[in-house]
């Protein structure tokens, strides 16, 4: 006998009548997904229209982008090769070059030669002597006055030792060379020729290359030589940008007597040299010389660093405080006033309701810059976030526990105190060590607009422009201690929650 296994339309139909959510439930389902799919690609289309995402995307400059990332983990040398009027050429390094007052790294090649340049000097004055005749009147011109000085200026010949040529060796593959006002650059196999004419301006010599950019004839050309560096050609300059990984000077600084020694050198010093300063030991001096790193500033950011610490703990550890008893109030299920409810509610909306960095700005206005305005901010902040979680947590708390308390005629303060607190005080504790390790992070942003701690230095240090490396010194420092807050953040809430760590 043969089964036939094939529905008819009636018997569809019949099935159909009886279970309509099974045959139209899906289709329903089906039909909400592909409009729900298909708003969220309307938006995200609409959303690339009005932002101009693809304009910005196309204008943006990657390059610049690149260059700041590399100058958050390398540091650059700078020195300017000066041309005077007469072509002769001088090496000279910023106040604050990384290399000390005394630099002469292997990279610059320089020759010399002797000339005879003319200065201006004055010479000996000789003072006319009165004579009988002469008067004296005060209306008289000072250069009728016989006792006037008149000083004489002519040149004085002088030999000088001036660069004739000097050679900035990038790598194996880039160099410049300059040399009779001539500037010969050569990255990656190209050679780019430029001559430097005080009439004409800078002229190059055939097409730039890619690596080479004029705005206008006449103009500086840049050369942008990728993460090696870069270098800026001008008539009476070349400036020279030499990239080298790592931070320069991190642990002592050109002023150092430490400074430009190996490891070994600087232990031996410490362990077994003659005191560098007689007032103190070379292990003193050295622990002085880093924590005073004029160019690190290590004392500076890591006393700022613990402000930071400390205004998140002390403004969250008050607003835990003062939420406390103030979420009872909000509470329906324990205090049972509709108004005194609300009045508490809406306190707590009229605290969170205002950013936290809104909050540093009024309290930087009121006490002034420091760490004061930031454990403020963060205290207002929190203490109408905290209220409003803790509210929230005692109304969904389970009232058979509380009315067991009350059947054995508790006095409403036990009932509270071995009804509801067992319930809620885990995740109250859970809730200000969540809030503790945010407002880590969060310090440091409010510390951007005068509110003391890290923040502020970090937004100096931005602020330059050049000191992108310190900035990457202070995220760092930052990524650590949230970090290390965040692991033992969830450490005690797992315990006070009664989940296993693992």
């Amino acid at each position: 006998m043969t089964v036939n296994t094939m529905m008819n339309a009636a018997e569809m139909e019949a099935i159909a009548a009886r279970h309509p959510h099974l045959i139209y439930g899906s289709s329903r389902k089906r039909i909400r997904s592909a409009l729900i799919f298909a708003g969220i690609a309307l938006y995200m289309i609409y959303s690339w229209w009005f932002f101009s995402i693809g304009q910005v995307l196309t204008n943006a400059n990657w390059g610049i982008a690149g260059t700041y990332l590399a100058d958050w983990v390398s540091y650059e040398v700078r020195p300017d090769i000066k041309i005077a009027a007469d072509g002769a050429m001088q090496v000279v390094y910023p106040r604050f070059s990384p290399l000390g007052p005394d630099a002469k790294p292997e990279w610059v090649k320089i020759e010399t030669r002797m000339v005879e340049r003319a200065f201006d000097a004055p010479a000996a004055t000789q003072q006319a002597l009165p004579t009988k005749s002469s008067t004296f009147s005060f209306m008289a011109p000072k250069s009728a006055v016989g006792s006037s000085a008149r000083a004489e200026v002519k040149p004085e010949i002088r030999s000088e030792e001036v660069v004739s040529r000097a050679t900035i060796s990038f790598n194996s593959a880039t160099s410049v060379d300059v040399v009779d006002r001539t500037v010969t650059a050569t990255h990656n196999g190209e050679t780019l020729l430029i001559d430097l004419d005080p009439g004409r301006g800078v002229q190059p010599k055939g097409e730039l290359p890619d690596w080479a950019t004029q705005k206008r004839p006449g103009e500086k050309i840049t050369l942008a030589f990728g993460m090696t560096g870069w270098a800026d050609v001008d008539v009476e300059k070349v400036s020279i940008h030499n990239r080298f990984p790592g931070w320069a000077n991190f642990i002592f600084d050109t002023n150092s007597p430490f400074f430009n020694k190996s490891f070994g050198e600087v232990a031996g010093l410490i362990f077994a040299g003659e005191r560098l300063d007689p007032a103190r030991s070379n292990l003193s001096l050295a622990w002085n010389n880093i924590l005073y790193n004029a160019e690190w500033q290590h004392l500076d950011v890591w006393t700022k660093l613990l402000q930071t610490i400390v205004m998140a703990f002390v403004g969250t550890l008050f607003a835990s405080i003062v939420a406390f008893p103030l979420c009872f109030l909000a509470a329906r299920n324990i205090t049972r006033n509709g108004v005194l409810n609300q009045v508490t509610k809406r306190f707590f909306d009229f605290l969170r309701s205002v950013d936290m960095l809104i909050w540093a700005l009024f309290f930087t206005r009121a006490f002034g810059p420091g760490p004061l305005a930031g454990m403020s901010a963060i205290f207002f902040t929190d203490t109408g976030t905290l209220g409003k979680l803790y509210s929230e947590a005692l109304e969904n708390i389970d009232d058979k526990q509380r009315e067991g308390v009350k059947s054995v005629g508790a006095a409403p303060l036990a009932v509270q105190r071995f009804g509801v607190l067992p319930q809620v005080l885990p995740v109250f504790a859970s809730q200000a060590l969540y809030f503790w390790e945010s407002n880590t992070r969060s310090a440091t942003i409010i510390g951007a607009v005068g509110a003391g701690g890290i923040g502020l230095k970090l937004w100096e240090a931005m602020r330059t422009n050049s000191d992108w490396e310190n900035v990457c010194y202070m995220v760092i420092l930052i990524l650590v201690v949230v970090f290390i807050f965040d692991s033992v953040s969830n450490l005690l809430r797992s315990r006070l929650m009664g989940q296993k760590t693992h």
